[in-house]
């Protein structure tokens, strides 16, 4: 799709940084967007290794570079980097916006805008019926610092977090202990997976497990997913390929699903705003990306 951007001499520099980021299709929506307001930026993928961030945020500064978002796995990582990070991605403990300030970088997160969107317009829920439901959390990295913060915000009365290491798991709750949701938080590792299932409202994959180009793996075993209701909505924050292994598991057993798709494009309209201090055309972000995933 020709997204009729125009490079010159004068055009401001946007982008997103992780190690990968060959998948990401966040240039495709902000170019898009970009094309459709006819302001002169453009937004590039760029890939940054961990032991090169802090030397590429420098680079950036050097260069202009007017804001970036921040992917797997630099999302906690950056913070220490930047002169500036607001309420918001202290308490989430994770950045994945960055903006430049009269001091330097500054850091916010829109993954929970991104991430609740789809959830309070879900046609089988109204927000108060999130009130005293459970939800599962299959990871323990950026993303799912974001998801946890979503779900307190959404009203969910049992947080409970799954991973594989016993001291990352602790540590992850440790950090949440001044949070007023460090009462609804719990964490397990993964052999409690089948009893937590058999009891979620909300179950929701933020591990990288089954994104494109390994799109035949899932995090959870025929077993496991069995183990999970069908008035329960799946949501894998993944969204390449449509629908992902874990999502077909989840509709043969019945439930609701939502892939990261709308959690996509909401945020990064949320972060396209900040850069451009302007409202930005959402429509046009989300089509983009439909069109892209159709000839991919």
């Amino acid at each position: 799709m020709s997204i009729g951007l125009s490079i010159t001499g004068t055009t401001q520099l946007l982008g997103v940084i992780g190690h990968p980021v060959e998948h990401s299709l966040s240039p495709v929506m902000h170019n898009a967007a970009i094309a459709e307001l006819g302001v002169n930026y453009a937004y590039l993928p760029l890939p940054v290794s961990p032991e090169n961030l802090a030397s590429a945020i420098a680079g950036f500064e050097a260069i202009g570079l007017q804001g970036f978002n921040v992917t797997i796995p630099h999302k906690q990582a950056i913070m220490p980097l930047l002169s500036e990070v607001s309420e918001l991605a202290k308490a989430i403990g994770a950045v994945n916006t960055v903006y430049r300030t009269a001091e330097g970088w500054g850091g916010t997160n829109t993954d929970v805008v991104g991430f609740l969107a789809p959830l309070l317009e879900h046609p089988t829920r109204l927000p108060q019926q999130w009130k005293n439901s459970t939800a599962v959390i299959l990871g323990n990295g950026g993303a799912a610092r974001a998801v946890v913060a979503g779900c307190h915000q959404l009203g969910c009365a049992h947080i409970q977090v799954v991973g594989r290491s016993f001291e990352k798991l602790q540590a992850f709750q440790r950090s949440w202990e001044n949070a007023p949701l460090s009462a609804n938080l719990s964490v397990y590792t993964w052999e409690n997976l089948s009893f937590l299932l058999s009891r979620a409202d909300l179950l929701v994959n933020t591990t990288p497990i089954g994104m494109y180009p390994q799109g035949d793996a899932s995090p959870l075993t025929a077993t496991e997913i069995a183990q999970l209701s069908s008035q329960a909505i799946a949501y894998d924050l993944i969204y390449r390929p449509r629908p992902t292994l874990l999502l077909q598991q989840a509709q043969a057993q019945g439930c609701s699903t939502l892939d990261g798709l709308e959690m996509l494009v909401q945020q990064g309209a949320a972060a396209l705003q900040i850069w451009l201090q302007q409202p930005v055309p959402v429509d046009s972000m989300r089509r983009s990306l439909l069109e892209n995933l159709k000839v991919a």
